[in-house]
């Protein structure tokens, strides 16, 4: 029995597990690893092992229990004490089970994670935060940071913060300065405390290096300003050391900053109303900003001065910096450098027309060349001086004016630039006339525009016969004046065109009829017409456009410039054998008012078209035509049309009916078959049909006529061989060929079967490709014989017959012929005839060399040795 605390705890954990559900807290004794939320209270059923062995009595638990875990007798793995994430977030333990002392059952290893919940507060670092920033501290650049830290399991929200500025004060533009990182707590400012923030007049912060220095400039500041007391000491007067302490406080931005923040942080990320939080009180002062930019700097061009000359002076907030200075863009000279004291030097007189502006890059870097302030940018301007004087576009300025041209009429402007600054006074130019040639006894004849440089007409009319052309000078000033400007002159040619106040005249009105046969070739020349301008000759109202306006609507005639008049179209006397052409004469320059083209411009010419015999003509140049080769002997093939344009009767005539497949209708054109046609032999049948005039045969014309004899499956397959043997010790399977004489897709694949497969039960046929089959012997026959079976061989689309072959099996020699003929044949012999048949040769063959040997040798004996010896060779 238990005693009656340990009872009491039994009962517990078994209501609280059958109150939660304790199916699934119960388990075999093992390795286990478990999880239990931190807080939990206790007494608390954590898992309940059972042993495999029946006779267990008790369990034990050691390892890191820490005093708060225990397990009772039962086998429930309890807490007695809640776990804390933050002191243990793993405990691992052992659990064996016991009879009587003795452990008869592990020991087995149990994890125990601890479950984190948020039951820790951030806090801050710091209880309190004092930061400093520059003025025109950009955005993007922290200038402090806060920091705090939570208890709960960094991976988990529950120590997830976020930073976020409750108060700021002051806040009298009601628009917040600085700004936080949520997740870094890094401090910045708002667009608006860039602006806006200041440090306050005569302040500076931070703690002084030689405080009795400050002393004395406060004393001195303290004569300057007050009225002292000469017998009145200094610590002694209660003014002073009020202005002293004053002084002191607001030297010290802790205790007299420029901005308090109130910035909070929360756990579970700042998104849940039951997140933890804390707060803290930031300070900041404001700092004055030496590091600015003097610019922009201007600088005179071609400046006389003594060099290297100071433009400008920048200043650190690190008095140990060192100063460094670069172009921000690539220009091969760059004439400024700067000292150790930040003092900027221009090395050289500048030229705005090389170059109008720099931007200086200013670098404050310790000595290891890392930036204490951010590169300073300062735009450095070079003004204009008046050293370019105006220039002519063009060395000689031609202009047109015709006669008739109006009073007031804009001739032209003239083109004048300079190399001075645009919109500028050195760039501002006038215009003077200074000379006019020839003059005219009325006075000027043009005028040119002060400020504009615009050449207009004074004359109502121009002359060309009194004068073709003037010549202009012209003074152009800058600055607005003679006086103080630079000039240069321009010189001007206005040339006097002449106005198209003259037609054009045709040398003939009527250019008469023109004859020529209608196969004219294109592009040939039928005539010229010509007509004069008595304007200027190199002129718009001179030169002379030709069109032909009337009996040209099928377009088959064209003109040139040069009145050359051309066949473009084919003619066709049977179509039309006369046109009647109208030509005109125009300017590609308007006539003047008052000035019309009449008939003087108009003339006509008539063509009169021929008559050729000419060739036949079929209605193709290739006929292209489909039959089938099983098409009936007599069908109509094609029927040729060929017409002759002057309507002569045609005959036809055919030419190239090798196979003599073919017989044409002389008078119709009209192509039928008169024998069959075969694909296999032809497939693309090639004739020419003539074409000529029956009363003129020389006239004749060619077309060519293709006929695409299409396939039919008319032909199937066939066996090569027709009989062959199997050995019987050695049943390689006999290979059957087949051939068709159809194409595709008539012919091969060939499907080879048995057409009695029962019968002949022991020969199967397998495919090897698309022309050939294996025939396999199954087993050996009791005795030798021949086969004759009935094979199904069919082509791709299923046509075929039954074929009769004819299969030995028989034992064979080692060479593979048969030792006898299973069955005899008429014309066939067997193995004794055939070795008589072979001895009897032999024999024969013997005495015939027997003979021959016995005829040389009394020759021999007749003849000297030397034909002896040529008849033995020749032998």
């Amino acid at each position: 029995m238990f005693p009656m605390p340990r009872l009491m705890v039994l009962a517990l954990l078994i209501a609280r597990a059958a109150g939660e559900g304790w199916e699934d807290r119960i388990g075999v004794l093992g390795d286990k690893v478990l999880e239990v939320s931190e807080g939990t209270e206790v007494p608390y059923p954590i898992f309940q092992f059972k042993s495999s062995n029946p006779d267990v009595t008790s369990y034990s638990v050691t390892g890191q229990t820490d005093g708060k875990i225990n397990i009772s007798d039962e086998g429930w793995l309890y807490l007695q004490q809640p776990l804390d994430w933050a002191e243990e977030s793993t405990h691992n333990i052992q659990v064996e089970a016991l009879v009587g002392m003795e452990t008869v059952d592990g020991p087995y290893s149990v994890t125990i994670n601890v479950k984190d919940i948020n039951n820790h507060p951030p806090v801050f670092v710091q209880t309190e935060y004092h930061g400093e920033v520059l003025e025109r501290t950009p955005p993007d650049e922290p200038f402090m940071r806060v920091s705090a830290t939570d208890l709960d399991n960094p991976d988990t929200p529950n120590a997830r913060l976020s930073y976020s500025i409750v108060t700021q004060i002051p806040d009298r533009l009601k628009k917040p300065f600085f700004q936080i990182n949520s997740i870094t707590g890094e401090i910045s400012t708002t667009p608006e405390g860039q602006e806006h923030l200041r440090a306050r007049e005569g302040v500076q912060y931070g703690v002084p290096e030689d405080p009795e220095g400050n002393a004395e400039r406060l004393k001195s500041k303290f004569d300057e300003y007050c009225t002292p007391s000469k017998d009145i000491p200094y610590e002694l007067n209660p003014f002073f050391t009020c202005v002293e302490r004053s002084e002191s406080l607001r030297m010290n931005p802790v205790d007299d900053p420029d901005y308090i923040l109130i910035i909070k942080v929360q756990d579970l990320e700042g998104m849940s109303e039951n997140a933890f939080s804390a707060s803290v009180k930031v300070t900041v002062a404001v700092k004055r900003n030496l590091w600015s930019s003097p610019g922009p700097v201007t600088i005179h061009e071609n400046l006389v001065a003594e060099y290297p000359l100071k433009i400008a002076q920048v200043q650190s907030n690190i008095p140990e910096a060192l100063y460094k200075l670069a172009q921000k863009e690539r220009f091969p000279k760059f004439p400024f450098t700067i000292n150790e004291g930040g003092e900027i030097f221009v090395t050289e007189p500048l030229d705005r027309e090389e170059k109008d502006m720099y931007i200086l890059v200013v670098f404050a870097q310790d000595e290891e060349g890392a930036d204490l302030d951010m590169p300073m940018e300062i735009p450095v301007t070079v003004e204009d001086a008046n050293d370019n004087p105006p220039t002519c576009e063009e060395p000689l300025t031609v202009f047109e004016v015709q006669e008739n041209e109006k009073m007031g009429s804009q001739i032209g402007v003239l083109e004048v630039y300079d190399l001075d600054e645009e919109n500028s006074a050195n760039s501002l130019l006038t215009y003077q006339l200074l000379t006019h040639e020839p003059e005219s006894s009325s006075g000027p004849v043009f005028r040119v525009e002060e400020l504009s440089g615009k050449i207009q007409l004074l004359k109502s009319s121009l002359s060309r016969k009194e004068a073709p052309e003037y010549q202009l000078t012209v003074k152009v000033t800058d600055q607005g004046g003679a006086d103080t400007g630079l000039s240069n002159e321009c010189k001007i040619v206005i040339k006097v065109i002449d106005i198209n106040n003259e037609i054009p005249v045709f040398e003939q009105n009527d250019y008469g009829t023109k004859s020529t046969p209608e196969d004219t070739p294109l592009g040939t020349t039928l005539l010229t017409v010509l007509a004069m301008d008595a304007d200027d000759l190199g002129t718009g109202s001179s030169k002379v456009e030709y069109h032909i306006t009337d009996g040209n609507q099928d377009g088959l005639f064209s003109i040139d410039d040069e009145g050359n008049i051309y066949v473009v179209q084919p003619l066709d006397f049977e179509s039309k054998s006369t046109y009647r052409l109208q030509i005109d004469a125009t300017n590609p320059e308007p006539l003047v008012p008052g000035v019309a083209y009449d008939s003087r411009s108009t003339t006509f010419l008539s063509i009169e078209v021929t008559n050729v015999d000419e060739l036949p003509e079929f209605d193709q140049d290739i006929y292209m035509v489909n039959i089938p080769e099983n098409a009936t002997v007599g069908t109509i093939v094609v029927k040729l049309e060929a017409k002759d344009p002057e309507g002569a009767e045609i005959s036809y005539k055919l030419e190239g009916d090798v196979k003599n497949w073919l017989e044409l209708n002389a008078t119709s054109g009209e192509i039928k078959t008169k024998a069959k046609l075969d694909h296999e032999e032809v497939a693309v049948y090639a004739i020419k049909v003539t074409a000529y005039e029956k009363e003129l045969p020389e006239n004749e014309v060619q077309a060519d006529v293709s006929i695409q004899i299409l396939n039919v499956n008319d032909n199937f397959p066939k066996l090569t061989e027709k009989q062959g043997f199997i050995c019987v010790k050695d049943a390689t399977p006999l290979v059957l060929h087949a051939e068709d004489n159809d194409g595709p897709p008539f012919g091969q694949p060939f499907t080879f079967t048995l057409a009695q497969p029962k019968k002949f039960s022991n020969f199967q046929i397998h495919a090897v490709d698309g022309t050939s089959a294996n025939l396999v012997l199954k087993k050996a026959p009791a005795e030798d014989k021949t086969f004759t079976l009935p094979i199904n061989i069919k082509d791709s689309a299923g046509l075929g017959v039954s074929h009769k072959f004819e299969v030995t099996v028989c034992n064979c020699t080692s060479l593979g012929y048969c030792y006898i003929e299973p069955e005899g044949h008429a014309g066939k012999y067997g193995l004794p005839a055939t070795v008589g048949i072979l001895g009897g040769t032999f024999a024969f063959i013997a005495l015939i060399m027997a003979v021959v040997f016995y005829r040389s040798r009394k020759r021999n004996e007749k003849k000297p040795a030397k034909e002896a010896e040529d008849t033995d060779a020749m032998l």
